[in-house]
């Protein structure tokens, strides 16, 4: 055991001399880490706000809601949520809605992006 600890010990505090061959490894390695890991084993992406605004004209909108936030996702219980939610938000009367799913690229759901017409 004293003999596995002599020889990770430098590697653990980094006591290597910059220059040297273990250093060197040591930077080789952490570098094929960082650029060679898959990235599903980072779930670190920004969280989009609940309801954010993705484009705006004079009589309509376009959101992007988080799925969360809807309670009943069942197709004919969608988009009277989804009315609720944006009229709260928007302050006025949603008189066309068109909701379709946004999915990532894995095919997963990240939200609903919603096409309002006021």
């Amino acid at each position: 055991m004293r003999l596995l600890w002599k020889a990770v010990r430098p590697a653990v505090f980094w006591t290597h001399r910059r220059g040297s061959w273990q250093y060197d490894l040591m930077v080789a390695l952490i570098l094929t880490f960082i650029f060679l890991a898959p990235r599903a084993w980072f779930r670190d992406q920004p969280q989009p706000q609940q309801i954010a605004m993705v484009s705006s004209q004079p009589e309509q909108a376009v959101f992007l809601v988080d799925p969360g936030l809807i309670r009943d996702p069942a197709p004919e219980q969608l988009e009277p949520q989804l009315r609720k939610l944006l009229e709260q938000r928007a302050h006025r009367r949603i008189a066309d809605l068109r909701a379709e799913p946004a999915l990532d690229s894995e095919g997963q759901l990240k939200g609903y992006l919603v096409h309002a017409k006021f």
